[in-house]
């Protein structure tokens, strides 16, 4: 029997650095395409558990050691990468100290989570549903 296709497993992180004054947070400006600042995370290895892989994608990206809070959704619209259909779990975590560029970040950007840049993929929106979270924490 053959298995079916699926769509691609990835993790993004929403960190917060939590030495910092109002918890900022964490993005990087993506190295490769699709341009554009985008949450830290990335693709989930074959036998890898997918909270391994969101701790192991905030260390590569942003050289911080990430304590997952919670997760924050399940993001699965076929649209959402252009690359192909990828279906993203997304992590709160927290964090302290200095983030640095790392593997597929051109560079880090620490911003309050109301003042954002064009942001790729549909991490407008992941940020949106975190500002809500955020206000009922």
């Amino acid at each position: 029997m053959s298995r079916p296709l699926t769509p691609a497993l990835a993790v993004d992180l929403v960190i917060e650095l939590v030495d910092q004054p109002d918890r900022p947070i964490v993005l990087i400006e993506r190295l490769n395409p699709p341009p554009g600042f985008a949450l830290p995370g990335g693709f989930v290895d074959l036998g890898e558990r997918v909270e391994d892989a969101a701790r192991r994608e905030a260390l590569e990206e942003t050289g911080l050691e990430v304590e997952l809070k919670s997760l924050l959704g399940v993001y699965s619209d076929p649209a959402r990468d252009a690359r192909g259909h990828t279906v993203s779990i997304v992590y709160l975590a927290e964090a302290s100290g200095q983030p640095r560029a790392g593997d597929d970040a051109a560079r880090i950007l620490v911003t309050a989570h109301n003042t954002l840049p064009q942001l790729a993929f549909d991490h407008a929106k992941i940020l949106a549903d975190y500002a809500r979270s955020r206000r009922t924490r």
